[in-house]
């Protein structure tokens, strides 16, 4: 799909669960039930959608999904149901191999956004999925992800990037920066400090990336916040400023954990916001 001088496309890593009560913080589940039905264990679904994006001789992939580094044991808590590697599915939808990506980009360290960033070779070893790549992460987040707060540390996995700095693949960067000219990443505190989101404009045109900001277009509601979000009140705040501008201005939204709907453009409708099929790019 062409957006301006850019290729991008959405690379979908697999769907996984996590719990709905925790995905909805406040909210009642007689309320997000409605539109995220949980399973028996009140798991609901999310994928990983992955952005490609190309422009000259830059193959960029934001995020890496869940990764491939599971026991059968979390596999099952994690309900991962896996088709193919994240590997297969960059070559599939973007007609690269892996060895040809040039530079991966993570909002976070989290283990369902960085954890393709490795994978097991023949031996077993943690070796990097995408071996020619530059690898971007904010020297903050990177920070955070080796000295985490007891309640988010199980979300940091340190097999997910270790390798990456033992190989010098990995580079540190500032909170906000830009990748290529037109695409830049923004940090926007409230999942924890030091997320960022990603930005892109070409042609008059603006993509946002809300990475777990707005994990879905079921969290579009101001209130609707997850119970994983360290700082919520400033998740709040940031989602007042950026949701109105979204629909004001038509901005393509990928939401990273639809499973439905990554891409789409919110419409205000009676005061209130929601997501709407984005046309053809």
């Amino acid at each position: 799909m062409l957006f301006g001088d850019f290729r991008i496309e959405i690379v979908s890593d697999t769907e996984f669960g996590l719990d709905g009560g925790a995905m909805f913080g406040i909210v009642p589940r007689i309320l997000w039930s409605r539109v995220s039905p949980p399973d028996e264990q009140n798991r609901i679904r999310m994928n990983m959608n992955c952005l490609f994006i190309e422009r000259g001789d830059e193959r960029i992939l934001i995020e890496t999904g869940i990764g491939d580094k599971w026991s059968e044991k979390l596999k099952a808590i994690y309900g991962i149901k896996r088709k193919r590697s994240l590997r297969e599915s960059v070559e599939k939808v973007t007609g690269y191999h892996p060895e040809e990506i040039t530079i991966v980009v993570n909002t976070h360290l989290h283990f369902d956004h960085a954890g393709g960033n490795t994978t097991l070779d023949e031996r077993g070893h943690v070796v990097p999925t995408f071996p020619n790549a530059r690898y971007f992460v904010s020297a903050a987040e990177y920070e955070h992800a080796e000295n985490p707060l007891e309640r988010d540390q199980v979300s940091y996995m340190p097999e997910h990037w270790r390798a990456l700095k033992e190989n010098e693949q990995l580079e540190f960067k500032p909170a906000d920066y830009e990748i290529v000219q037109g695409l830049r990443m923004e940090n926007v505190p409230g999942h924890n400090r030091t997320m960022q989101c990603v930005r892109l404009e070409s042609g008059g045109r603006t993509l946002y990336n809300f990475a777990d900001l707005v994990p879905t277009s079921h969290h579009i509601p101001l209130a609707w916040i997850m119970g994983y979000d360290l700082y919520p009140v400033e998740t709040l705040a940031a989602k007042k400023r950026l949701l109105p501008q979204a629909a004001r201005e038509n901005w393509t939204c990928l939401f990273y954990h639809d499973p439905d709907m990554p891409l789409c453009r919110l419409v205000e409708e009676d005061g209130k916001l929601r997501a709407i099929e984005h046309a053809a790019l």
